[in-house]
């Protein structure tokens, strides 16, 4: 699949204890039916082809030959599929009997992987059958079904496509785990064949821990388990099937199904890689074990057919869905501003800040992060200084939304009209003020931060910036105008949350009055005001539909900064996360807008205030974002063109 996506599947087959044939037909039903899902690469659970709860009959010879005759018929049945797959048996290896993986595509054994770490658990005592996986040379090979193939725990896959690697079920319960060192050897996908037993509470665990493992390995990692059909003399199988991205869970089997399932998704290799390459301890924990043994089998993994994508694409990654993971979200996020302007207010010694409140989304938050800080540092109130600077655009619906919450919050009120002071600076540069063009826009954006800056002075205070990320991003701010500030709250949190963190704070942190006035401000629409309102006196200039839908833009932003996708890619993604809400021809118009903003914008970005990051995209020129401002956006913009409008 294009744009680096790998199809992969974990398969949960019917199975019977001691019955190869059986469990032969189930597998090759199951990587048939994955192959015509386009499927590249799909993992069975451990010992899949006899059954995990053998006991003592794995010592017996027939079984071990009906192994061994099973892997043949799955061979032969499936040699005209491209589909590679990895199922588990039994093999004899220099006199020992190991617990294996075995890799097969298209009729041919590619490798084998021994279990590293053997259980001794009250259930199964695998250290009484198997032995752990044995020193071999490195380039050891043994004969099974007349071929000859690759045996070794470290074992490397690698196709134009991915590199994956294979571990079996204990090996990920290790201090260390055999995936680690694959990882670091450049293994992008980890294979896990597992007979995992279900005990209360084991579920979570083993989640978490696959998670973390995915994330420590800046890998995918497919999980498959045993399921219905195994023993259940002393345990159960509840038939796990998972498939995580760099922690992140992408497709989940139902446990304690009675039926065969097959949990398919794609893993994005290319933004695996993209994070090794920025990721500097990966690359210097690669060094440190570069000693580590790696044998490469190189194959070839056949494109899959071009298919949409199985896996879902969030249209709002910058905002968790679900009521409480929002909420919790909100207030970490909400702490971390509090925490950032508290520092700052200790460390100048300064108990008075001046915020410029105009009844919009970004100024409320901005206000309601004083308050909290100033409740938390025991300093009142009053303080806090609130400004409201009505101009020509100005509505009544704003400006009374301002004074109301500043007067329900019990901060101090202010109100200086920005209309004289424009009128007489635009008098003065002989600026026509019928024309409403930038001039005219920013002389007055220009003049309220002058406001704020001289009253700050005049009282001892700090200004609190109330500019978010999508603004600075798209350059959606007045050069020294709402661009500057003494300290800028805002600076990390995209538009579409800060919605979110204020609906947040009316729901949980304040009165009745200010929640009203608050559901008030978050149902306006989004405005600068620099132009004159209509002739019933509601907002004429609305900023979405000027610059573009700002979930689109932060959309954008994040597959951009955070992944650094090219623009067909994201495209692409959007494609999918807003489908039938937005055309390829609004895609495309607002996705090359953003790219040629993003760039011609840089220059107000190099010289931000200083603010509290709080979520892993920023645009700080200090710490998360360096880029010339006089850098090309040619190649972005011709990539841009290049998409499709239809």
């Amino acid at each position: 699949m294009k744009f680096g996506y790998v199809r992969v599947a974990a398969a949960v087959p019917s199975v019977r204890v001691a019955d190869c044939l059986y469990n032969a037909q189930q597998a090759e039903k199951l990587i048939a039916i994955a192959e015509g899902k386009g499927v590249q690469l799909i993992v069975f659970p451990e010992l899949n082809l006899t059954g995990y709860a053998c006991g003592d009959l794995f010592q017996q010879t027939l079984l071990q030959e009906q192994a061994e005759i099973a892997l043949m018929q799955v061979m032969n049945n499936t040699r005209q599929l491209d589909i590679i797959s990895i199922l588990g048996m039994p093999v004899a290896v220099n006199g020992m009997l190991v617990n294996a993986a075995v890799v097969i595509q298209k009729g041919k054994m590619l490798g084998l992987v021994p279990k590293t770490y053997l259980p001794n658990y009250k259930e199964f005592y695998e250290q009484r059958w198997f032995a752990p996986s044995p020193t071999l040379p490195a380039d050891a090979t043994i004969r099974l079904c007349g071929q000859s193939v690759p045996v070794s725990p470290h074992l490397l896959f690698e196709t134009s496509e991915v590199c994956f690697g294979v571990e079996l079920c204990e090996d990920v319960w290790a201090p260390v785990p055999p995936s680690s060192y694959l990882a670091l050897k450049g293994a992008e996908i980890i294979f896990n064949l597992s007979a995992d037993t279900e005990n209360i509470g084991k579920h979570q665990y083993l989640r978490s821990l696959l998670a973390q493992q995915s994330a420590r390995c800046l890998a995918g990692y497919v999980f498959a388990s045993s399921g219905f059909g195994e023993s259940t003399t002393d345990v159960v199988f509840a038939g796990n099937a998972l498939v995580y991205e760099n922690g992140s869970l992408l497709a989940a089997s139902d446990r304690f199904s009675f039926e065969e399932q097959l949990v398919i998704s794609e893993i994005d290799v290319e933004r695996l890689r993209q994070e090794r390459i920025v990721n500097t301890t990966f690359a210097a924990s690669a060094r440190v074990h570069q000693n580590q043994l790696a044998r490469r089998i190189q194959t070839e993994l056949v494109p899959t057919k071009e298919l949409s994508l199985t896996r879902e694409v969030e249209p709002h990654p910058f905002v968790p869905d679900g009521g409480r993971l929002l909420d919790a979200r909100c207030e970490e996020i909400f702490s971390i501003q509090v925490a950032g302007l508290a520092k700052r207010l200790v460390h100048t010694r300064c108990k008075t800040v001046v915020v410029g409140i105009s009844g919009g989304l970004d100024s409320t938050l901005a206000l309601l992060v004083c308050v909290k800080t100033f409740d938390k540092l025991g300093l009142p109130r009053k303080g806090i200084v609130g400004i409201t600077m009505p101009g020509f655009g100005t509505t009544d619906r704003t400006y009374n939304n301002a004074l109301s919450l500043m007067d329900s919050l019990l901060v101090s009120v202010k109100e200086i009209s920005i209309k004289a002071a424009c009128i007489q600076h635009f008098n003065d540069i002989g600026h026509d003020m019928s024309v409403h063009d930038v001039t005219y826009e920013n002389g007055q954006a220009r003049e309220r931060t002058q406001i704020l800056m001289d009253y700050a002075n005049k009282v001892g205070g700090l200004v609190i910036g109330t500019g978010d990320l999508s603004e600075l991003a798209l350059g959606w701010a007045t050069y020294n105008g709402d661009h500057m500030s003494m300290y800028g709250v805002n600076a990390s949190i995209p538009k579409t949350l800060v919605r979110h963190l204020v609906a947040w704070v009316a729901q949980s942190g304040v009165d009745n009055r200010s929640r009203e006035t608050l559901l008030d401000i978050i149902d306006t629409p989004i405005s600068p005001e620099l132009i004159p309102a209509d002739e019933q006196g509601n907002i004429k200039q609305k900023t979405e539909d000027l610059v573009g839908p700002y979930e689109l833009h932060d959309f954008f932003l994040y597959y951009f900064l955070r992944f650094g996708f090219r623009p067909s890619k994201i495209f692409y993604l959007a494609e999918k996360a807003f489908w039938g809400q937005y055309d390829r021809a609004t895609l495309k118009k607002w996705l090359t807008n953003f790219c040629r903003r993003f760039f011609n914008q840089q220059f107000k970005r190099s010289c931000l205030p200083d603010g509290p990051k709080v979520g892993s995209v920023s645009l700080s020129p200090r710490g998360d974002w360096r880029m010339p401002s006089d850098a090309s956006s040619a190649l972005w913009l011709k990539e841009c063109e290049e998409l499709p409008a239809e």
